[in-house]
């Protein structure tokens, strides 16, 4: 399993203890477990073969065709007019890209086609997906580990978003980065989150702190507590799913996250927010409410496989740009990546 999560670079006050060994290591052997990211790398992205990297464009490509299907094929052979541009308007807003970001798209487009003198159908969808790609570039952030001891994350979201699947898949690839996670069963409402996430941390041999029943608040301040004293590197704290117009279950959510800073100033320090990609326009209603009560400070947007409804993070770039750090297009380990908005263009539109 390849690693994405950029990791804090080692003090260089601290010096290495140098131990001698009767027997050399052979000069492939790492010297170190975990060897901190370089700075100047582009923020996120996974070290990997050349192989892998194929391997996740294809998986992505084909999570995305339903969207793609629908922008791509209009610039086969297609005229330089006023049709084209209708028909372009009509699949941005049936793939949820919004009012919005499809006004901004549709006017730069015809600017650059008018001031570049672009006359082929071909150099204008080379010329959208730049503008895409940048209006998506805002969202693409580093998820930097390392930053805390521990590092305290809240994970939000609606029921059925794939939020505790979400966890445990984060989780997992925390611990191939080196990192000791900890686990809390915040949804206390719902036995079936509390015995997913049990099963996950069996599966990855990681402590649960959870309750049969009892405060959500009390939960996640102890799973803090417990990091704290154990010396952990994450604590994840899942919570129970709620919809925005749930207003009094929302406050309960304010609640819990006040209680995680009574356990560690300045926690929690990533606020999450677990969407399923097939809501489209309503996964930006989800951003708004949940940004309004909870400062997020990052997205996870699942289930973008099957969905034709992908263009919703133009939709987010364009109202409310909350990084989008990690996207879902499948249920194994491997199918959550990190988002880079290049990388998505290119699986959209090819």
């Amino acid at each position: 399993m390849f690693s994405f999560f950029k990791k804090k670079p080692v003090a260089p006050e601290v010096p290495q203890v140098a131990t001698p060994a009767p027997v050399p290591a052979p000069p492939s052997t790492p010297a170190t477990p975990a060897i901190p990211a370089i700075p100047d790398l582009p923020a996120l992205l996974p070290i990997e073969e050349p192989a892998q990297k194929q391997s996740w464009m294809t998986r992505l490509k084909a999570g995305l065709s339903k969207t793609s299907n629908n922008l791509s094929l209009l610039f086969v052979g297609a005229k330089i007019d006023d049709d084209l541009y209708d028909e372009l308007e009509a699949a941005l807003l049936m793939a949820d890209a919004g009012v919005d970001a499809t006004d901004y798209l549709l006017t730069a487009l015809k600017r650059k086609v008018k001031e570049d003198k672009l006359l082929d159908a071909a150099a204008v969808k080379a010329a959208l997906k730049q503008l895409l790609t940048e209006l998506l570039l805002p969202l693409q952030k580093p998820f930097e580990l390392g930053r805390h001891q521990p590092m305290v994350m809240m994970i939000s979201g609606v029921n059925g978003a794939g939020k505790t699947t979400t966890i445990g898949k984060l989780a997992k690839h925390m611990q191939s980065n080196g990192q000791s996670v900890l686990l809390a069963a915040g949804d206390t409402f719902r036995a079936a989150a509390r015995e997913q996430l049990m099963v996950w941390g069996q599966r990855n041999n990681i402590t649960v702190i959870s309750q049969a029943s009892g405060d959500p608040a009390a939960v996640s301040f102890d799973a803090v507590q417990s990091g704290k004293a154990r010396g952990l590197d994450v604590v994840m704290i899942d919570t129970a799913g709620r919809l925005p117009t749930q207003l009094h279950l929302m406050e309960e959510l304010k609640k819990v996250q006040r209680v995680i800073g009574k356990g560690m100033d300045g926690a929690p320090h990533e606020t999450l927010l677990v969407i399923d990609g097939n809501t489209g326009q309503n996964a930006l209603a989800q951003v708004k409410a949940f940004d309004d009560a909870l400062k997020l400070t990052g997205l996870v947007i699942t289930k973008l496989d099957g969905t034709a409804k992908g263009g919703v993070l133009a939709a987010i770039a364009r109202v409310r740009p909350v990084p989008v750090y990690f996207i879902g297009i499948g249920e194994k380990i491997e199918d959550l990546q990190p988002f880079v908005a290049a990388e998505f263009v290119e699986a959209l539109l090819g």
